[in-house]
């Protein structure tokens, strides 16, 4: 019979895969069930080894005690805002700028992704553990609102070791949390029946579920994320955004199933259209 500390070790190693399975690759291997039959376990002995209680532990994520105010922090490089293309002469204007500022006569390649409506954030990891996450804020300092990302599962906390790699020392992670259509749905639906005011649309209810001062709130609102880019890293060279996007999804993170690589500007024209 294995020790508790194997027990604990062995628990969270399948919760975290089936949570990837489940939040990044949408291809889960068991079910809800089955699920929180293991996740229950793992809560039970935690309690009764309090020693063996983690930062990282999927238990983490239901939520922790009120805080009276999240605290001010600066991002580890500036978060911008994308620019603004509204017509196809906009794009063409845009990937003229584009090739200039690379200076290359080299072919340009790019990346199609949808935008997501929902509330910026950034993602903090040292030596491969989630230690901090923010909101966009003024673009250079925003809330600290660990706590409350602490609580969505598509967040990975620790990045997957793949082959052996080494995560970088420091990595931030820019992505999106949002809520889905029929989420909101169901949380408005919930909210009438509770007697309460309604979400007007998703990206308030994601914006304000975010900043929530109960993280307990904050974990029953169903929120997600897409990651869609890096703010500043360490030691990880990655030349493209199509090279990104594969890297994130291998290492636990979730990004929109939808990117589309293209070779022209009249292909990504093309593909708005539709």
């Amino acid at each position: 019979m294995p020790s508790s500390e194997d027990r604990v070790a062995e628990l969270r190693g399948q919760l975290e895969h089936h949570l990837y399975r489940y939040h990044v690759l949408d291809d889960p291997e068991i079910s809800d069930a089955e699920y929180d039959l293991l996740f229950d376990e793992l809560v039970a002995l935690e309690e009764a080894n309090p020693e063996l209680r983690t930062p990282t532990s999927p238990t983490v994520r239901v939520g922790a005690p009120p805080s009276e105010r999240f605290r001010k922090v600066e991002h580890l490089s500036p978060m911008g805002s994308l620019e603004k293309v509204t017509d196809e002469g906009g794009l063409v204007k845009w990937a003229e700028d584009v090739r200039k500022r690379l200076d290359s006569d080299e072919p340009v390649a790019y990346v199609l992704e949808p935008k997501i409506d929902g509330s910026a954030v950034t993602l903090v990891y040292e030596q491969g553990v989630f230690v901090r996450g923010a909101t966009r804020g003024d673009g250079l300092r925003g809330e600290d609102v660990s706590t409350n990302l602490k609580t969505i599962r598509s967040i990975p906390l620790s990045i997957r070791a793949t082959d052996g790699e080494r995560p970088p020392p420091v990595l931030e992670v820019r992505g999106e949390v949002y809520l889905a259509l029929t989420t909101f749905n169901r949380l408005n639906e919930r909210l009438v029946a509770e007697g309460r005011k309604t979400a007007p649309n998703p990206r308030n209810a994601a914006a304000g579920s975010v900043r929530l001062l109960v993280s307990t709130v904050s974990a029953s609102r169903w929120l997600a994320i897409w990651v869609y880019g890096f703010g500043y890293s360490e030691g990880l060279a990655l030349e493209t955004q199509w090279g990104t996007l594969a890297w994130r999804r291998a290492r636990g993170f979730r990004t929109t199933p939808c990117a589309e690589r293209h070779d022209s500007v009249e292909s990504i024209a093309g593909a708005c259209r539709e």
